[in-house]
């Protein structure tokens, strides 16, 4: 997976060195991202088309897919997750309905405009400053159509800067954060990288894209981690202390006086005895029932969501982690539709 994250990029290289005009290599950039947006465009149209055409929904969750893995410090295989959890979504082991009685049959309940093609578009040579902007221009393109509101699935957490900025600026206004993760990923730069899936929320308070952040499951931080949420005046809501918190989580009341609320969701807030497919794995984290009594409990107009980390490549032989991420995309599904 490194090696076919970079590939592109090392092609490009090669094709530099040998002097290939630079005005050749963007204009053939340019048209494989112009057709990028438009076929989410165009996907995203049709979806909202149908669910105007219906009638009745007042906001609906559409899956975007954001396959990305190359700025994972570890592991690249979150690129892999959203067709395994579109897969596990409709499994025929359960059935199509909600905790909260929302049927994902339902159009003006879900829909989905496809995946960003990142691989495609990074083996073009396209680096990630773009690659951010285009994330974000796609988000945007969902938002478009009233009342589409994008639920996206990683793909690695570096995915959460771009879609949270997109969603900020459409809205004009920022937004408050439930962040439910193992890990703060509010590092500046790891490793050097400033877009590394552990720093997204360093971008994002930086940019100003989020009045309130709360991080909810954070059991593996470090200074850094805990300087940089003062800095940042982050609520961080670590295990150790769960037990005393736990009520006031299941009770969250967010977005008052700004543009709604965003839920990004690491599937290693979760302890790994209920995902093990994950690239960092963490003991001591929330349980499944955890998660879904604060999601469920939460007084909040959600106008965006992720859910990423899942790591295929690390999952049980029968897609358990697979069926858990899922579990969360439509519990987050019934959270975002009305």
């Amino acid at each position: 997976m490194w090696n076919f994250g970079r590939r592109g990029i090392h092609y490009m290289q090669k094709l530099n060195a040998a002097n290939i005009p630079s005005a050749l290599l963007e204009k053939g950039q340019n048209r494989v991202i112009d057709a990028s947006l438009t076929l989410i465009r165009e996907r995203a149209k049709l979806k909202g088309e149908l669910v105007r055409a219906l009638g009745g929904a007042v906001a609906s969750a559409s899956l975007l897919g954001v396959p990305l893995g190359h700025n994972s410090s570890f592991l690249q295989g979150p690129a892999f997750a959203p067709p395994r959890i579109r897969e596990a979504i409709w499994c025929g082991s359960t059935n199509s309905t909600t905790e909260e009685g929302k049927e994902l049959n339902d159009p003006r309940v879900l829909t989905d405009v496809g995946d960003v093609p990142v691989q495609e578009i990074r083996d073009c040579g396209v680096d990630d400053d773009r690659l951010m902007n285009i994330i974000s221009d796609s988000v945007k393109l969902v938002m478009e159509e009233d009342p589409l509101r994008p639920l996206v699935l990683g793909g690695d957490h570096s995915i959460s800067f771009p879609v949270v900025r997109a969603v900020s600026e459409k809205l004009g206004g920022p937004v408050d954060i439930l962040h439910l993760d193992a890990h703060p990923d509010i590092y500046h730069a790891f490793e050097g990288n400033k877009y590394s899936h552990a720093s997204p929320f360093a971008r994002i308070m930086e940019g100003g894209y989020a009045r309130r952040l709360l991080q909810v499951g954070i059991r593996s931080i470090t200074r850094e981690g805990r300087e940089q949420g003062k800095k940042f005046g982050v609520e961080q809501y670590e295990m150790r202390n769960f037990s005393r918190d736990r009520h006031v989580l299941e009770n969250l009341k967010l977005g008052e006086g700004v543009k709604g609320v965003y839920i990004s969701l690491d599937v290693d807030c979760l302890d790994p005895a209920f995902a093990p497919g994950v690239s960092h794995i963490e003991p001591g984290g929330l349980s499944f029932r955890d998660v879904l009594n604060i999601i469920h409990n939460l007084q909040a107009d959600i106008v965006a969501a992720d859910v990423v980390e899942f790591n295929p490549q690390r999952d049980t032989v029968d897609g358990m982690t697979a069926m858990v991420a899922a579990k969360l995309v439509r519990e987050l599904t019934a959270k975002i539709s009305k």
